[in-house]
């Protein structure tokens, strides 16, 4: 049985739509009630509330918050997936790799560009191949969104094509599978 700790920060992907507003909101968690739809007969999941931000309002101190949450579950060490707004999911990502330079877990991040729930929601998608990546991938950090796993610092958002991509000089042709090449 494989141990897997989801902290989870918010974003996008636990969004909540607001019928008083007409707005989508971080409201409540709701990372929870879609782990219990999945059959993951194979694996143990601790999941552990840290904020209900959108990443734009991520501050430093909430960055260390993240970090301090990781290492405390790294002394009983299991793969780590953080669930975390899509606009500074890199930031948080890089800032981890340089703070953890020793890993012997991965460290994955996840997120949605629409809330779970909603139609045509990415985040049951991510969320379950991060499930996946957390057995497979060797120590590291890690986006895992799209169907692809992305090194931390190989990766950055394209916001006019709501994506991820490989970086530029990175020595990627934007079409690498996961896990060649790193």
């Amino acid at each position: 049985m494989q141990k897997v700790y989801v902290l989870c920060t918010g974003g996008t992907i636990e969004k909540v739509y607001l019928e008083s507003s007409g707005s989508v909101q971080n409201i409540h968690g709701k990372i929870d009630r879609y782990l219990q739809r999945l059959r993951l007969p194979a694996s143990r999941v601790q999941t552990f509330r840290l904020m209900n931000k959108d990443s734009l309002e991520m501050t430093d101190a909430d960055r260390y918050q993240v970090l301090r949450a990781v290492r405390e579950r790294l002394k009983k060490p299991a793969a780590i997936i953080v669930t975390h707004g899509t606009d500074t999911v890199v930031e948080t990502g890089l800032f981890l790799k340089k703070s953890l330079p020793h890993l012997k877990v991965p460290i994955i991040l996840t997120g949605a560009m629409t809330p779970l729930g909603f139609e045509q929601s990415d985040g049951l998608q991510n969320l379950t191949e991060s499930l996946l990546a957390a057995r497979i991938l060797q120590p590291g950090v890690y986006l895992v969104i799209h169907n692809q796993v992305f090194p931390i610092d190989r990766v950055r958002k394209d916001r006019e094509g709501a994506r991820f991509v490989w970086k530029r000089g990175a020595g990627n042709t934007g079409t690498r599978q996961a896990g060649v090449g790193h």
